[in-house]
């Protein structure tokens, strides 16, 4: 399916910004997905917490995309950009997550380079940042195949589902891209 409605589109995977609309699937997805996210990541499964984190998207330091499959519109994943700042720094964090049926398929490394391009082209970002748990193998696998390099280790950086966890720290700039 061929539609306006993504930001940016390639050959198998389009962006497009969270919608009220995308709450039943995405939470659906999010609760087939969660032996796949565990213990990395914690999306909302429930219509009280999709509302929740749309509600954060809509600070004017987040930036939220669905990746979508262009063959028929479901959601294959999902990416925020956090933290963004503006001025001498552009920066911003980004987080993400692929839904289980759509896990392997590539859709995640089109979707990921689309967000990228938007983020440095259309945001005005030049640096954008990754912290991803050690062993957390797909998610690391997925930054290096989009040219981020590992710029160091985080001690108890996050904390996430009652402890502090160590984290990688990696990082594109527009000029790697």
């Amino acid at each position: 399916m061929i539609t306006d409605r993504y930001l940016a589109q390639g050959p198998r995977a389009g962006i497009r910004p969270f919608t009220p609309e995308d709450r039943e699937e995405f939470t659906r997805r999010a609760q087939e997905s969660a032996a796949l996210h565990r213990p990395w990541l914690f999306p909302p499964s429930d219509t009280a917490g999709y509302d929740a984190y749309l509600a954060k998207l809509q600070e004017p330091v987040r930036e939220g995309y669905l990746i979508c499959a262009c063959d028929d519109g479901a959601l294959a994943g999902y990416l925020t950009i956090n933290n963004i700042v503006h001025g001498g720094f552009r920066c911003g964090a980004i987080g993400y997550g692929a839904f289980a049926h759509a896990a392997g398929r590539g859709l995640m490394t089109e979707g990921l380079h689309l967000v990228l391009r938007h983020a440095f082209d259309v945001l005005g970002l030049h640096r954008l940042e990754a912290n991803i748990q050690p062993g957390n193998e797909r998610s690391l696998a997925l930054v290096r195949r989009a040219g981020f390099r590992l710029e160091g280790f985080s001690p108890d950086f996050l904390f996430i589902d009652g402890t502090w966890r160590d984290h990688e720290r990696w990082a594109l700039t527009s000029e790697m891209l």
